[in-house]
């Protein structure tokens, strides 16, 4: 049974406030799920323009009453229905009576079932019923009470239960049916009828199946019988008829349930008789010796000195030195330590060269300029020297590690002997230059979809392939799986000590958000301080489903459960340091067949890439906010003809016709970072030599710094606590919403010992049709005191701010900000983007000063800042000697949020004239 239409579920407040702003009337209403309190609901209600939401709770009874006005006396209700028709009167407490319901809009089913991107089979959406939701406590008049319980009782197990075909038969019978049956066990007669034809017609094909077992079971146990006593009879009648009846299909199981149990003792004692009668020695199986991790050869580049010069520079990493050699010459012109190499610089205008600074005995330091043969070439020359300082450094933990990110849609095809390329980032695109392609990552994280391999089958065939690849026996971190969408998270035998707080999670989005054929999975963990996520999706196809695409991102964002469970309330994609989000996307290409071909044979990517879906949609802010991906430099990995990657097959002949699949970017791989960390792409492309699948496998690999459990180098109670402290001067807020309700933040952050909140805003300007804008002074903000005061332990820290209601206790946004760029004694601006449950919000900005005890400003340089960037300036001045105390590196420029252009003068939403004070 339906719901009523004004309940809308878990819809935003954002999409509410929308809704009702699109009805116009005064007294339009609707519920939805509350965001803040589990089992509760929001009422929002138009007056004036304004949307007033008031909590919906439940008692310890059950019994439902809203939060109204103070001196108003709450009612209780039974149901919600009755809740509503009562606040349809005046005088209860509200703004205005309940007057126009906001109808839920019809759910059109989604029959996006594998058809188009893999071989299995598809299951027609009318066999499974749209799962509307029911009201638990508020059966409809003339819905029979137990029959009400049973139907919400299966729409709980679809969540949890695979056999979603079963789900459509199971639907029908509890909607129609048992009924039937409830009135024949009333007059006393136990057969259920309807039941048993409801579970014959869905078992029906079972019967062939178990047929076909049957047989090849038997036929095993016949080679196994004894060789003098006579065959087995064969089954007189052959295959048993597929009858739908239920006895013949038990007594079915029972026999196959009988010839598993009884073979494998058959097996074993006929191969131990022929062991014995015909004294057999069995080999002996002698387990190789692990291979012993492969150390890494010296690499060598031919590089341009000054203006002319040829040398050549030989890294080895394994004793630590860089040799300068003239090109012909035998002997070394120079030997280079790599303690004496205190800074890389690369250049940003000549992409493939390089300036490498070194200590000399004198106190000036010596710089070096080189131009490598092309920019991939300095890259490995840079990476090489960066594993060398990594292996020769006297830290305990790693400040710096390398994580490989892998996806690719198998085509529910077996995968080929070898995964090397895509392991080891060959092929097109930003690949991994031969020099470093072997040098294993800290953290492989590998996802799949439509893979028809079993899960233990998959995680052990990527285990051997990296232990043949690179010498090393990678430990399972995580194996999360939704049907065929797969990820597998492997690391380093010496980082297994290092990850904690493992999590993992998956939603199904496939037909009526209940089958797991498209979906999410998704694995969170600690990497030492550092927080990481990883989602593996597979989104709806077609290109006409754009929409549903994005209506996937949001349930995706919405449903997984990862992370830090005190950090819930905040948007999935502000609670990590790193969260990574990969898979077949099934974004597509907006243009025509022949024009796509027509810029495929130049290679012109960038026109086509102009038309991607992906890209627009996140340009208008609807997926995807603020996350990053690499350049774009490797065909459409979509839809390639299986066997070979040189023709893509853009038609697919189905029984309703002929559908046109163009060549696609589908498989992406993109990252959200908290600002001021590090984190650099080194690669991004596909392999072009793995063709069981229409899709090509896509590969990334990173450079991430992390942070490790800070130790203070000086002891707690050695001496008179000092404290920092994080004060504000004032916050001011603008929020996309039409509510004028009070607000408060809320402080999360590792370095505080709990929660902090502020007061509610001391000012409120709801003037411009849409748009809220509140203020708090620095009275009503609090003073936060970190645990440590330690300069270098604040630079890593993040803080998580949440703007909240006073009357809902519902997020309006939420947003992060670096502690290491307001380290200072005088007040620093920030500005930043809101965001909540997927959606810009609003914008923030604010003054405030993180001050630090003088005696705790020390700091270090960490491994990955000593490699910079710069532009190139003619006749640029020698590089000036380091200072005795390392500096911190260049921050980069912050990019502006959307929300807040650069200059009053530029302003193009005349809302954000209030942000700045212009009448």
């Amino acid at each position: 049974m339906a719901a009523a239409s004004w309940y809308h579920r878990d819809i935003s407040r954002v999409v509410a406030e929308e809704l009702l702003a699109r009805a116009g009337r005064d007294g339009s209403f609707l519920v939805r799920d509350s965001e803040s309190v589990a089992g509760a609901y929001a009422l929002c209600l138009l007056f004036q323009r304004h949307v007033h939401t008031y909590r919906i709770l439940p008692d310890d009874e059950g019994l439902l009453s809203v939060q109204t006005i103070q001196g108003i006396q709450a009612q209780c209700f039974h149901t919600l229905p009755d809740l509503i028709s009562a606040y349809q009167h005046p005088n209860n407490g509200l703004v205005t009576p309940l007057l126009y319901p906001v109808h839920r809009a019809r759910q059109v089913p989604d029959e996006d079932s594998d058809g188009e991107d893999g071989q299995g089979s598809g299951h027609a959406a009318s066999t499974v019923p749209a799962m509307v939701g029911t009201w638990p406590s508020a059966p409809m008049a003339g819905q029979p009470h137990i029959p009400q319980q049973l139907h919400q009782r299966l729409q709980e197990q679809v969540h949890s239960s695979p056999a979603s075909d079963f789900m459509g038969f199971l639907a029908e019978y509890l909607n129609h049916h048992v009924q039937l049956d409830l009135e024949t066990l009333h007059l006393g007669h136990p057969q259920l009828r309807h039941l048993s034809t409801t579970l014959a017609t869905a078992c029906r094909a079972l019967h062939s199946e178990i047929d076909v077992t049957l047989v090849g079971l038997e036929t095993l146990g016949r080679v196994f019988d004894p060789p003098m006593s006579p065959h087995s009879p064969a089954r007189e009648q052959g295959l048993l008829p597929s009858d739908p009846d239920l006895e013949l299909l038990l007594q079915k199981i029972s026999t196959v349930n009988h010839l598993l149990s009884s073979l494998e003792k058959k097996v074993l004692k006929s191969l131990q008789e022929m062991v014995s009668r015909h004294n057999l020695v069995l080999p002996s199986v002698v387990a190789a010796p692990p291979p012993s991790a492969k150390p890494l050869a010296v690499q060598s580049f031919e590089v341009k000195a000054g203006k002319s010069q040829r040398v050549v520079l030989m890294v080895d990493v394994e004793s630590g030195t860089v040799t300068i050699t003239k090109k012909g010459s035998r002997s070394p012109e120079e030997l280079i330590p790599q303690d004496k190499i205190l800074q890389l610089i690369k250049y940003q205008s000549v992409q493939s060269k390089v300036r490498l600074v070194c200590a000399r005995e004198s106190q000036k330091s010596l710089s070096k300029d080189f131009v490598f043969a092309s920019a991939r070439k300095r890259e490995a020359f840079c990476q090489l020297l960066q594993l060398m300082k990594i292996q020769h450094s006297n830290l305990d933990e790693p400040e710096l590690i390398s994580v490989y990110v892998g996806t690719w849609n198998m085509g529910s095809t077996p995968p080929p002997r070898s995964l090397a390329s895509w392991l080891t980032s060959r092929g097109l695109g930003h690949t991994q230059d031969e020099t470093t392609a072997c040098i294993p990552h800290d953290i492989y994280v590998i996802g799949t979809q439509e893979n028809s391999l079993g899960d233990r089958e998959w995680v052990e065939f990527l285990r051997a392939s990296l232990k043949t690849l690179m010498a090393i026996d990678y430990r399972v971190v995580a194996l999360q799986c939704l049907w065929s969408i797969k990820m597998v998270v492997l690391v380093k035998p010496e980082h297994e000590r290092r990850i904690s707080h493992v999590h993992t999670s998956s939603v199904k989005t496939g037909i009526a958000n209940t089958l797991g054929n498209k979906g999410a999975v998704g694995v969170s963990f600690l990497f030492n301080g550092t927080s990481f996520g990883f989602i593996n999706c597979h989104l709806a196809s077609g290109s006409e489903k754009t929409h549903r695409r994005n209506q996937n991102y949001s349930d995706i964002l919405h449903s997984l459960v990862l992370g830090d469970k005190r950090l819930g309330g905040f948007d999935l994609t502000l609670r990590f340091n790193h969260l990574f989000w990969f898979g077949d996307l099934n974004y597509r290409l907006d243009m025509d067949m022949e024009d796509i071909l027509i810029h495929l044979t130049k290679k012109e990517f960038q026109a086509l890439l102009a038309v991607d879906q992906l890209t627009l949609e996140q340009e208008k802010n609807k997926v995807f906010l603020q996350f990053s991906e690499g350049d774009i430099s490797f065909p459409p990995t979509y839809r390639y003809e299986r066997g070979s990657r040189d023709t893509y097959v853009w038609q697919k002949f189905k029984p309703t016709g002929v559908r046109i699949n163009v060549p696609s970017w589908c498989d992406r791989i993109l990252w959200k970072s908290h600002p001021e960390t590090h984190v650099v792409c080194n690669s991004y492309g596909c392999t072009d030599n793995i063709v069981t699948s229409d899709h090509s496998p896509v590969f990334a690999t990173f450079e991430v710094g992390v942070t490790s459990q800070f130790v203070p180098k000086e002891a707690p109670g050695s001496g008179p606590e000092a404290l920092a402290c994080i004060e504000w001067e004032s916050i001011e807020v603008i929020l996309k919403t039409t509510s004028r309700s009070k607000c408060y933040i809320e402080f999360h952050s590792y370095c505080l010992e709990e929660m902090q909140r502020s007061g509610e805003n001391t000012f409120q300007n709801s003037d411009i049709p849409g748009f809220l804008k509140l203020g708090w002074s620095s009275k009503h903000l609090p003073v936060l005191n970190p645990i440590l005061p330690d300069l270098e332990y604040l630079g890593d820290q993040h803080l998580l701010l949440s703007i909240k209601g006073v009357e809902s206790c519902e997020s309006y946004g939420e947003c992060c900000i670096a502690m290491r760029s307001m380290i200072s004694s005088t007040a620093q601006q920030f500005e930043t983007f809101l965001f909540h449950r997927g959606e810009e919000t609003g914008s923030m900005r604010g003054w405030m000063r993180v001050r630090v005890p003088t005696d705790r400003c020390s700091t270090r340089e960490r491994l990955y800042e000593w490699i910079s960037f710069e532009e190139e300036e003619e006749d640029a001045e020698p590089v000036p000697d380091p200072p005795t105390c390392l500096r911190q590196p260049p921050q980069r420029p912050r990019s502006r949020p959307r929300s807040l252009p650069e200059a009053a003068t530029n302003y193009t939403n005349p809302a954000y004239f209030i942000f700045e004070g212009v009448p």
